[in-house]
């Protein structure tokens, strides 16, 4: 098994931007808790946490390219099952989605980086973010307006849940990551 800190360090030689290295943890952690909920448990945590944060590794600086480069670098270290589930993890790119951890990213991913937005937007940030709220904003084409949607609706079909559940979850596995992430109650100025 790639051990985590392996391919942190892969994630930094080839991300330099905060903004999509935060993406990658934020997925991570998501991606960690989904292993519990929708994997095999405690076994799948590392294998399900590194396809979160390696997913868009080499979009930086290969975005053409993206994501044959990492897809590659994971099974020459022999990751076939992270490898596929980052070939995945758009469903334009047509590659089969065969087991839980294929699923699980799909469903995550996107949705990750909406409640991220959804919580920035808030002087209170994530810790009283609720799912109907983000609900509402993904109704919403103008918020957030990169995030596609039609991969957010089709990774919750693919793993079988009610969209607001899984978007509930997505909240509550970052609330304990929301200073790391950037997540927490903006501070107000007095002028």
């Amino acid at each position: 098994m790639l051990e985590r800190s392996l391919a942190w360090d892969h994630l930094c030689t080839w991300t330099k931007t905060d903004a999509l290295r935060k993406h990658a943890r934020a997925v991570e952690v998501v991606m960690r808790a989904a292993a519990l909920r929708y994997g095999d448990g405690a076994s799948d945590v590392e294998r399900f946490g590194i396809a979160g944060m390696l997913h868009d590794a080499d979009y930086e600086a290969w975005p053409e390219e993206h994501p044959r480069r990492i897809v590659a670098w994971l099974a020459e270290r022999g990751e076939h099952e992270i490898a596929h589930a980052v070939a995945a993890h758009y469903t334009k790119w047509g590659v089969s989605y065969d087991s839980a951890l294929d699923k699980a990213l799909l469903a995550c991913d996107e949705l990750t980086g909406f409640v991220g937005a959804c919580a920035l937007v808030r002087p209170e940030g994530i810790a009283t973010l609720e799912a109907k709220s983000v609900l509402k904003k993904l109704k919403d084409k103008g918020f957030a307006a990169k995030v596609e949607r039609e991969e957010v609706y089709a990774g919750v079909k693919l793993l079988g849940v009610e969209l607001a559940d899984h978007v509930a979850f997505v909240i509550e596995a970052l609330k304990p990551h929301a200073a790391e992430l950037g997540l927490t109650a903006r501070s107000s100025t007095s002028g």
